[in-house]
C-alpha cells in the first residue's frame, strides 16, 4: 500500500507539523519559517507540485523501498535540499554508506529540522522533519560515525541534489 493510500488525514498532519514546531521552537523565542508560503499549501497544491513517491514521503510519512534513491550513489560535492521547499539540509561531506539502502548523514545544517518522538513501530525514534515546509524526511539514529555519533536516515526522493 502507498502512502498516497494511507497515512493521516490533513487534520492529523496539521495537529502533527503544530506539536513539531512547537517541540522544535521549545526556548527559541519564534519560528524563523512560521509564515513560509509552504505551510499554506493544500494537499492538492502539494500533489501538484511534487513527483508522486515525494508526495507521499514529505506529506505521508511513507518510506521508499531501500536502494530506491538515485541519490543513494551520489558522490559529488554539493547540497542535499528539501525537494518540497529546497531548504538546504546536509552537505555532501556529512553523507556516508550506512548499509541501509537510505542515503544517510551523520549531520544535519543547523535549524534545518524539527525533531518528534514517532511510536509508529511500537517503539520510539527520532522523526524529522523539514523546518520550512514540515515535509517528513526520515528518522535519526544514534549508531551513526563519528563526529555526531548521529544517522540521519533519509528518504532519497525527499532529497534534491544541488552540485558544488
Amino acid at each position: 500500500m502507498s502512502g498516497s493510500d494511507r497515512g493521516p488525514s490533513r487534520r492529523a498532519l496539521l495537529a502533527g507539523a503544530a506539536s513539531l514546531v512547537a517541540a522544535s521552537q521549545a526556548g527559541a523565542t519564534e519560528d524563523p519559517h512560521a509564515g513560509s508560503p509552504f505551510r499554506r499549501l493544500t494537499e492538492a497544491e502539494w500533489r501538484k507540485r511534487l513527483p508522486p513517491e515525494a508526495f507521499a514521503i514529505l506529506r505521508r510519512e511513507d518510506t521508499e523501498r531501500p536502494g530506491a534513491s538515485p541519490l543513494l550513489h551520489e558522490k559529488r560535492p554539493g547540497t542535499y535540499h528539501c525537494l518540497g521547499c529546497d531548504l538546504p539540509l546536509f552537505r555532501s561531506a556529512w553523507k556516508y554508506d550506512s548499509g541501509t539502502g537510505w542515503p544517510s548523514f551523520h549531520t544535519a545544517l543547523p535549524g534545518a529540522f524539527g525533531l518528534k518522538t514517532d511510536w509508529l513501530i511500537g517503539v520510539p525514534r527520532t522523526e524529522y522533519h523539514c523546518a520550512r515546509c514540515l515535509g517528513h524526511h526520515g528518522h535519526r539514529f544514534n549508531d551513526g560515525p563519528r563526529p555526531t555519533g548521529q544517522r540521519y536516515c533519509n528518504n532519497g526522493f525527499a532529497l534534491r541534489f544541488r552540485p558544488a
